[in-house]
Order: C-alpha cells, then structure tokens, then sequence
C-alpha cells in the first residue's frame, strides 16, 4: 500500500511537469478517481514512455474542460444523459467504481464504530440533527460514548461529481432531502462548510473535532479517517470495503446504447453499499485520433491495472463491462490501433 501510494504522488510529480519532453495526454476532471488514474499514470509511463497530466478540479471542472475542447478527456462522476452527450458532441464510458462514504472525527470514536442510517445523515446535513447525542444517533448507536457537541459539517464547495453521488443517495433515501434541497454536481447547502475536492472535505474533517464530510473511500483510507457503517435499503448495516462496493455494482446494468448512463446509488443488494458510483470518461466525438491515444491507455489499465485499483480500494469494472466499452470503442471508431 505504501509503494503505491508513493507511486501516486509520484506520478502527480512526473506528469504534470512541463519540462519532460515526449507524448502526454492531457485530462482533467473528477477527484473521486484521482488516486487510481495516477497510480495507473505511473505504471503506464513506465510501460509506454507516454505521460498521462491528469487535473483533479473535480467533475463540473472536467465537463468544462471536455466541453470547450481544452483536454484531450474529461472526468466526471455524474454521468451526463444521452441527450447532453448528443448536445456537447461526447462520448462517454465508466472506467473505475468506488465508494463515497461519510467520515467523522469524533474523539474516540474509531472507523467503523459509529452507525449511520440515511434518515441520520439527511438530517444532519439539512442542520436538524445539531448534536452528536441526538436521540436518533443514540439510538442508532447504544453502548457508543456519544458527546453534546455541536457537528460541524463539511460538504464540497466546487461543482462536484462525489457530490452528485452522495446528493442522489440522500434524494432517493430522504424525501425530506429530496424537497428541500435535491440532486445534483452543486448544491444549495443548508449548513455547513465547503472543502475543494475530495482533498479538502478530507483536510478540513481531519482538522476539525466533531465534524462529517463525505468523500471517496481512497481518501478516508489514506488520511486515516473514522469512516461510518450505513444502513443499506436491504435493512442491514454494511461497512466500506471492495466487498459492498461489488454487491453495489452487482445489480449495474450499463448500457452502451445510452453511453453507459446509470446511477449506482441505493442498489438493492444485501450487502451492498448505498452510496457507489462508477466514475467517467468524456471525450470529444470529432476527435478520433485523440480518442484512441486515450482509449490506449485505458485498454492498458482495464488490462493491466485491476490490482493497483483494489489495492486502492477501488472496484474495477467487471470482464462482461469492459468487453462492452471496447465494442462501444469500435462501433465509434475509437478502439486504439496498439
């Protein structure tokens, strides 16, 4: 774990250096798959000689970016419908699955001791749910020493796809959440603080006593933060893991007629966790030779790249999925030459 996280920081060094001379794909987007893509990065410089800069500036920046020609792809976590995709001129494909899961930094309370249900976390990020002793978290939670203090919540601040996921969590499970504040890359927060990227809800949780946030479940491994347990729709409580991510993706039907457009949230599966997502890749429909200098490295990692995904804590796409995006590759003339 150690050695790849190395890597990863690395490779953010390596490829972002306007000074190393060679063939660079450019990318910018979603910070949600921002530890794998430069784990990836590395292994893949090695391999090939070619350099990928990847700008994690979250999911709105790079559906910005893809838009406007500016990068060779863009990342997103909220997958964009069909009928955006024919709008901006995009094809678009999942290249991870993951995990957003609500961390907290309450002292003593050690990851994976604190439950959680979403009537609770729709609360407290609504602002009704004020103190950690709340009767419903008491409830939730008997034999946990649960103090009267305030919870300070942190939330994103830039348009973001971690963002999207968790709204689309809260919106399909609460329907107070739903009325009042609804779904989407940037929302009107109630209460609360905003950190930039996955990074800084991470930073500002880890700085703060008695705070939550919501981030991807690399960054929460990786700061060591107290990630919760969640009560899933099946009933039970599940933990974060490559396990209840899988019972998550289990029940995933992505369809290459619809550009792969689907959410992961709130699946059935019994041990399946409520909040997973798969993460995106935008590219420009006029570019083809781009495109399939881009798909080479994703056909690289798809290939190549599935153990230094899990051993990130990330789920990488199954065999039938990958298959489908590289048919999806060839009907658009975009599946790489090498």
């Amino acid at each position: 774990m150690k050695k790849l996280l190395t890597s990863v920081i690395f490779a953010g060094v390596l490829t972002t250096s306007a000074s190393f001379a060679g063939e660079i794909i450019n990318g910018a987007g979603a910070t949600f798959p921002y530890p794998v893509y430069y784990a990836w990065a590395y292994k893949y410089y090695q391999e090939t000689g070619i350099r990928l800069n990847y700008q994690s500036i979250g999911s709105g920046g790079g559906i910005r970016q893809i838009k406007n020609r500016t990068v060779d792809f863009g990342a997103s976590d909220a997958p964009l419908p069909p009928e955006k995709l024919d709008e901006y001129k995009l094809f678009q494909f999942p290249a991870i699955i993951g995990g957003v899961v609500p961390v907290v930094n309450i002292p003593g309370v050690k990851a994976g001791k604190l439950k959680l249900d979403a009537d609770a976390v729709c609360h407290i990020y609504l602002g009704d749910i004020k103190y950690w002793d709340n009767p419903h978290i008491k409830e939730l939670n008997p034999g946990v020493n649960l103090p009267h203090k305030e919870i300070k919540v942190v939330h994103r601040s830039d348009g973001s796809g971690t963002t999207a996921i968790f709204t689309s969590y809260l919106a399909g499970a609460c329907k107070d959440w739903k009325e009042k504040v609804g779904a989407g890359k940037a929302v009107k927060w109630p209460v609360g603080v905003g950190g930039k990227g996955n990074e800084g809800v991470a930073n500002y949780v880890k700085r703060l006593k008695y705070s939550i946030g919501y981030v991807e479940f690399a960054y929460a491994k990786q700061n060591r933060l107290a990630y919760t347990l969640l009560k899933n729709p099946a009933g039970n409580f599940v933990a974060p893991s490559i396990e209840t991510f899988k019972a998550a993706g289990a029940t995933a039907n992505f369809d290459p007629k619809k550009h792969f457009y689907l959410w992961m949230v709130n699946a059935p599966g019994k041990n399946a966790w409520p909040i997973a997502g798969a993460s995106f890749i935008l590219e420009a429909r006029e570019k083809t030779a781009v495109n399939k200098k881009v798909n080479a490295f994703f056909k690289w990692a798809f290939e190549n790249g599935d153990k230094i995904a899990e051993n990130l804590y990330y789920v990488p796409l199954p065999k039938e999925l990958k298959e489908k995006i590289y048919n999806y590759w060839k009907q658009n003339g975009i599946y790489p030459e090498k």
